[in-house]
């Protein structure tokens, strides 16, 4: 199968029971994705973007529509993809390197080697020293570093990543958005990224899907032709602007209902 649709999601519907109605929470929603790319999904808040992200999960079933990873369904079948929450979910009785390393231990990974080959990015994601610690005696954001090498150390392809720094602070963010794309670069997964921030979305991603409001549907997609590494000053580059303009109009009219009144 071609890289463009290494990942494929077609005419995926989803609705849930709202006082014995339907209630659509993503309708006809398609695209592909190539192999190794970083693709975030934008959207206003409540238009469905976790819901579609249990779907490729196999989490969730859809009502109708189909996802792909490699040609290969993945609806119904959890465990195809590697999966990182807005919150780190780290077990509180596990230290953080084995934390860590627990996607490779449940698959059989013995732990001496799981624990070498995530030493070099618990150095690099400044945790070295705190490998014994339990989980409650790490701030958020080091937490969130545990939690991000846990999901990236996985023997999954496709990454999602639904809002992972959303709870941070500003200058922590941006810590793990340039660490995050340091090491994407160089494992080359596939990775989707839900955020409400266009900002990061710009600054991370090779495309962005924008969704419209609830039911989500995909309302346009944007190739980020920025080069990489890169710098959040990049993002008052004259395209990059233009483009996360347009973001903040189509996404202010699907939140108002109608255009920014100037």
């Amino acid at each position: 199968m071609p890289d463009l649709a290494y990942l494929s999601v077609k005419d995926v519907y989803r609705a849930f029971d709202r006082d014995g109605e339907d209630m659509p929470a993503i309708q006809d929603v398609s695209f592909d994705v190539r192999r190794g790319a970083f693709v975030s999904i934008l959207g206003p808040s409540g238009c469905g973007k976790s819901t579609l992200f249990n779907i490729i999960a196999g989490l969730l079933s859809p009502g109708c529509g189909d996802v792909t990873i490699d040609g290969a369904s993945v609806v119904n079948r959890p465990g195809q993809v590697g999966y990182m929450l807005q919150k780190d979910l780290l077990l509180p009785w596990r230290t953080i390197e084995d934390n860590i390393i627990l996607g490779q231990t449940l698959r059989g990974v013995k732990r001496k080697d799981a624990l070498a080959l995530a030493q070099p990015l618990i150095e690099r994601c400044g945790l070295d020293g705190f490998q014994r610690s339990r989980p409650h005696h790490l701030s958020g954001g080091m937490r969130q570093r545990a939690a991000l090498l846990r999901t990236l150390l996985t023997s999954k392809e496709v990454l999602l990543l639904d809002e992972p720094f959303g709870a941070l602070d500003a200058i922590t963010r941006l810590q793990l958005q340039l660490l995050l794309t340091d090491i994407w670069q160089e494992m080359r997964k596939t990775v989707l990224f839900v955020t409400h921030d266009v900002d990061e979305a710009l600054l991370l991603s090779d495309e962005i899907l924008l969704l419209t409001a609830r039911p989500g549907r995909v309302l346009k997609r944007y190739q980020v032709d920025m080069p990489r590494p890169r710098l959040p000053s990049m993002l008052a580059d004259p395209p990059i602007a233009a483009m996360k303009a347009d973001m903040m109009k189509l996404l202010w009219k699907e939140v108002h209902g109608h255009e920014i009144q100037r």
